[in-house]
Protein backbone atom coordinates (compact mmCIF):
# COMPACT_ATOMS: atom_id res chain seq x y z
CA UNK A 1 0.00 0.00 0.00
CA UNK A 2 1.60 3.94 -0.80
CA UNK A 3 0.99 6.62 1.30
CA UNK A 4 1.00 8.73 -1.74
CA UNK A 5 1.11 9.44 -5.58
CA UNK A 6 2.27 12.47 -7.27
CA UNK A 7 1.63 11.60 -11.14
CA UNK A 8 3.53 7.82 -11.41
CA UNK A 9 5.86 8.17 -8.20
CA UNK A 10 5.11 6.29 -5.30
CA UNK A 11 5.77 7.58 -1.88
CA UNK A 12 5.98 4.50 0.05
CA UNK A 13 8.77 1.99 1.87
CA UNK A 14 10.16 1.05 -1.25
CA UNK A 15 10.61 4.45 -2.32
CA UNK A 16 10.29 7.82 0.02
CA UNK A 17 8.23 7.10 3.03
CA UNK A 18 7.05 10.26 4.50
CA UNK A 19 6.61 10.99 8.06
CA UNK A 20 4.76 14.38 7.65
CA UNK A 21 2.62 15.96 5.80
CA UNK A 22 2.01 19.87 6.22
CA UNK A 23 -0.76 21.44 4.08
CA UNK A 24 -1.59 25.14 3.41
CA UNK A 25 -4.46 27.41 1.81
CA UNK A 26 -4.55 30.74 1.54
CA UNK A 27 -7.35 32.77 0.38
CA UNK A 28 -6.75 36.21 -0.90
CA UNK A 29 -8.30 39.21 0.48
CA UNK A 30 -7.96 43.43 -0.84
CA UNK A 31 -7.58 45.88 2.20
CA UNK A 32 -8.79 49.19 2.18
CA UNK A 33 -7.85 52.22 5.25
CA UNK A 34 -10.42 53.17 7.01
CA UNK A 35 -9.91 56.02 9.76
CA UNK A 36 -11.00 54.61 13.38
CA UNK A 37 -11.95 51.66 12.13
CA UNK A 38 -10.57 48.44 11.17
CA UNK A 39 -9.52 48.04 7.42
CA UNK A 40 -12.49 46.89 4.99
CA UNK A 41 -11.43 43.69 3.13
CA UNK A 42 -13.11 42.08 0.14
CA UNK A 43 -12.51 38.69 -0.85
CA UNK A 44 -10.76 38.74 -4.07
CA UNK A 45 -10.12 34.92 -4.77
CA UNK A 46 -8.38 31.54 -3.56
CA UNK A 47 -4.55 31.91 -2.84
CA UNK A 48 -1.73 29.46 -2.98
CA UNK A 49 -2.51 25.95 -1.82
CA UNK A 50 0.58 24.37 -0.73
CA UNK A 51 1.47 20.94 0.75
CA UNK A 52 5.34 19.67 2.23
CA UNK A 53 6.59 16.38 2.79
CA UNK A 54 9.35 15.55 5.04
CA UNK A 55 10.55 12.42 6.45
CA UNK A 56 13.67 10.16 6.23
CA UNK A 57 14.69 7.08 4.41
CA UNK A 58 17.51 4.83 5.20
CA UNK A 59 20.06 2.58 3.01
CA UNK A 60 19.04 -0.72 4.56
CA UNK A 61 15.65 -0.35 3.43
CA UNK A 62 15.39 1.44 -0.20
CA UNK A 63 17.96 3.79 -2.15
CA UNK A 64 16.58 7.10 -0.72
CA UNK A 65 19.30 8.47 -3.45
CA UNK A 66 17.70 6.82 -6.42
CA UNK A 67 13.90 8.18 -5.49
CA UNK A 68 14.84 11.69 -4.69
CA UNK A 69 17.11 11.65 -8.24
CA UNK A 70 13.84 10.46 -9.55
CA UNK A 71 11.64 13.41 -8.24
CA UNK A 72 14.27 16.16 -8.96
CA UNK A 73 13.96 15.04 -12.81
CA UNK A 74 10.65 15.08 -12.49
CA UNK A 75 10.58 19.21 -10.70
CA UNK A 76 12.94 19.82 -13.74
CA UNK A 77 10.01 19.02 -16.53
CA UNK A 78 7.86 21.43 -14.76
CA UNK A 79 4.77 19.32 -15.55
CA UNK A 80 1.93 19.36 -12.77
CA UNK A 81 0.82 15.89 -11.75
CA UNK A 82 -2.19 14.80 -9.83
CA UNK A 83 -1.62 14.49 -5.92
CA UNK A 84 -3.26 11.54 -4.76
CA UNK A 85 -3.29 9.87 -1.25
CA UNK A 86 -3.35 6.39 -0.52
CA UNK A 87 -7.29 6.35 0.41
CA UNK A 88 -7.81 7.84 -3.00
CA UNK A 89 -8.64 11.40 -1.69
CA UNK A 90 -7.26 13.65 -4.84
CA UNK A 91 -5.72 17.00 -4.03
CA UNK A 92 -5.45 17.90 -7.12
CA UNK A 93 -2.24 19.17 -9.75
CA UNK A 94 0.68 19.71 -8.33
CA UNK A 95 4.11 21.52 -9.11
CA UNK A 96 7.16 20.51 -7.29
CA UNK A 97 8.94 23.56 -6.29
CA UNK A 98 11.58 22.47 -3.80
CA UNK A 99 13.51 19.35 -2.54
CA UNK A 100 15.74 19.59 0.09
CA UNK A 101 17.84 16.81 1.55
CA UNK A 102 20.76 16.07 4.55
CA UNK A 103 22.92 13.32 4.28
CA UNK A 104 23.90 11.63 7.74
CA UNK A 105 25.57 8.64 9.30
CA UNK A 106 27.87 8.63 6.34
CA UNK A 107 29.43 5.16 5.58
CA UNK A 108 33.19 4.88 4.77
CA UNK A 109 32.36 5.14 0.87
CA UNK A 110 30.63 8.54 1.62
CA UNK A 111 27.11 7.37 1.08
CA UNK A 112 24.68 8.27 3.57
CA UNK A 113 22.61 5.26 5.60
CA UNK A 114 20.03 7.88 6.56
CA UNK A 115 18.40 10.73 4.29
CA UNK A 116 16.47 13.47 5.14
CA UNK A 117 14.12 14.90 3.22
CA UNK A 118 11.33 17.64 2.49
CA UNK A 119 9.49 18.12 -0.89
CA UNK A 120 7.48 21.59 -1.21
CA UNK A 121 4.49 20.62 -3.87
CA UNK A 122 2.58 24.36 -4.86
CA UNK A 123 -1.10 23.13 -6.46
CA UNK A 124 -1.89 24.93 -9.84
CA UNK A 125 -5.30 24.72 -11.18
CA UNK A 126 -4.77 23.00 -14.56
CA UNK A 127 -1.71 21.57 -15.63
CA UNK A 128 -1.62 23.52 -19.23
CA UNK A 129 -1.24 26.48 -17.21
CA UNK A 130 1.46 25.04 -15.57
CA UNK A 131 3.64 24.26 -18.70
CA UNK A 132 2.54 27.56 -20.29
CA UNK A 133 3.84 29.71 -17.15
CA UNK A 134 6.91 28.14 -17.57
CA UNK A 135 7.32 28.28 -21.07
CA UNK A 136 7.04 32.10 -20.74
CA UNK A 137 9.14 32.72 -17.79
Amino acid sequence: MHLMALGMFLFEIGTLAYDEMQRKTDWQHARSQRVGARDATQFTGVGDETISLSGAVYAEIADGRVSLDDLRSMADDGEALPLVDGSGTVYGNFVITALDERHAFLMSDGRARRIDFGIDLLRVDDPATANNAQASA
